[in-house]
């Protein structure tokens, strides 16, 4: 292993047209220590670790590896100097075996053929080692994704790698996965690697880290051990005053069932089985959250719910109306919201303007269309309205909607869904890459919403989003509901349950 005993950025900035992404950080990570970097979504973050493992050139700065500057100038000069980084989205090859995936890039010693005899025996080491069990002769796709994340960090200690930066490396894990990942990082601390751990999650900083940095506007606005401070006070620090994690939510008030569902089953893309006999309801006045691990049959779930994809099985009701395989217009037209998890895709029109987007569902009725005619004035004033009390930062009404923030996109679509006065509210990973300020206001409107008799149906792969927002918790697994459980089961058991390997 190469030896890496600190590496220090100092006075890094780095601009893009119009952002000033970085300005003059300074950080540093020690070997045999976790260092996490924590910070909005827009603070920096990502920037600062790309220009570490050089993806980025900085605009001014220098990077110093054991107290010696040196010019990364990408992420294969990273790698010759001990810098590895495992990104959040896999870099696999599924058709792959474990053991071709870490060989590729590779030299052999036997070229021009592959000698993976060589590469599985110091993977099943380095597997031994680390606490990383994987087979090297399996194909990755038939991996479970903490498998596949196992492979990723193989691959980066094949390749030497003394320091590992790890960007939200628990967002597609089960809890019994973070457990897993955890032993295996203070494992790595153990034997002297230098690990810098980027993630939203305040719980899972104070557990793994040993030191906290915080970035905000792309600025270091504290750095402390961790054992010194709390998740509350690096909460306002990213945000800059304090943040409501719990809520208030008195007893329902009503019985009245106003989603229905029965035996529902539906396709994938593939034109496989993704929903099978799902059997939910939803209550007036209750938050049911939907808990699983991504690709469990979510999206697919609340496709179907809401028209966008064809049941092959089962049923709907809506307050007590058959809304089976009906339109989406139908289904809105019967009291149903829709927050969708893609919002640039689905949940906007990214071309059109703020006012544009605010009025999709609704352009054609009174009072802001008189006939075949928009009543423009009514049409500005409404989306001002909604801008003003749903805090969407916006230049103006006539900004693009792609120029905008995740957070003000979401604010914006979850805006124009409750201007409805719907009876039902579907909302799919509400607050995905959405910084910790705008996930706070999103999570107040939905237990506003939720206290003053709106059924929500929860879908969320954020299993703290779920406990914090349900009355009652639905875990999926391969697209059954496995169990509903409420909301203060233990997370072990919600784990097993999320993993297959309980029904409640």
């Amino acid at each position: 292993m190469i030896s890496i005993t600190s590496v220090e950025l100092k006075g890094i900035t780095k601009r893009f047209p119009g952002v000033l992404a970085n300005d003059r950080i300074n950080f540093d990570a020690r070997a045999g220590e976790i260092h996490a970097l924590l910070g909005e979504n827009g603070a920096g973050k990502s920037t600062l670790m790309k220009i570490l493992y050089g993806l980025y050139q900085a605009d001014a700065g220098e990077i110093l590896l054991n107290d010696t500057p040196v010019k990364i100038k990408s992420p294969t000069d990273a790698l010759r100097r001990g810098i590895g980084m495992i990104h959040q989205h896999f870099q696999l090859v599924a058709a792959f075996t474990v053991a071709e995936n870490v060989a590729l890039g590779l030299r052999s010693t036997r070229e021009p053929l592959l000698d993976l005899a060589a590469v599985s025996a110091r993977l099943r080491d380095l597997s031994a080692r680390y606490g990383l069990s994987v087979d090297p002769s399996a194909l990755v796709w038939q991996l479970a994704v903490g498998q596949q994340q196992r492979v990723e960090i193989l691959k980066a200690l094949y390749r030497d790698a003394a320091l590992l930066i790890l960007d939200e490396p628990t967002a597609v894990l089960t809890p019994q996965e973070v457990d897993d990942l955890f032993v295996t990082l203070r494992r790595l601390k153990e034997a002297g690697h230098a690990l810098i751990f980027i993630t939203h999650k305040l719980n899972e900083v104070m557990r793994i880290s040993d030191r906290v940095t915080v970035l905000r506007d792309g600025r270091v606005v504290g750095s402390v051990a961790t054992k010194e401070t709390n998740t509350k006070e690096l909460a306002q620090l990213m945000v800059g005053r304090d943040v409501v994690t719990s809520w208030d939510k008195p007893p329902r008030k009503s019985e009245e069932i106003i989603l229905q569902i029965e035996n529902l089953s539906a396709l994938g893309d593939k034109e496989l089985p993704a929903l099978k006999n799902v059997s939910l309801d939803v209550r007036a006045g209750e938050i049911v959250g939907v808990a699983g691990v991504s690709g469990n049959g979510q999206r697919e779930f609340a496709e179907t719910l809401v028209g966008l994809r064809r049941a092959t099985g089962g049923a709907v009701r809506v307050v007590g109306n058959a809304m089976t395989n009906r339109a989406p217009a139908e289904i809105i037209s019967a009291g149903v919201a829709f927050i969708p998890e893609e919002r640039l895709t689905m949940g906007v029109v990214r071309d059109f303007t703020v006012q544009e987007n605010a009025i999709l569902e609704t352009h054609a009725n009174a009072p802001l269309a008189r006939g075949v005619f928009f009543d423009f004035g009514r049409i500005a004033a409404h989306a001002a309205q909604l801008v003003r009390e749903y805090d969407v930062k916006t230049p103006s009404l006539a900004t693009p909607v792609k120029s905008l923030s995740g957070g003000n996109i979401q604010k914006l679509i979850l805006a124009r869904e409750l201007s409805r006065q719907p009876k039902l509210l579907i909302a799919a990973q509400p607050t995905r890459g959405v910084d910790i300020g705008a996930t706070e206001y999103i999570h107040q409107r939905l237990i506003e919403q939720r206290n003053a008799g709106m059924a929500i149906l929860l879908i969320s792969e954020d299993l703290d989003e779920v406990l914090a927002l349900a009355d009652r918790i639905a875990v999926m697994y391969e697209g059954e509901i496995v169990g509903i459980v409420p909301p203060n089961t233990r997370v072990e058991e919600l784990g097993l349950m999320m993993a297959g390997a309980k029904r409640a």
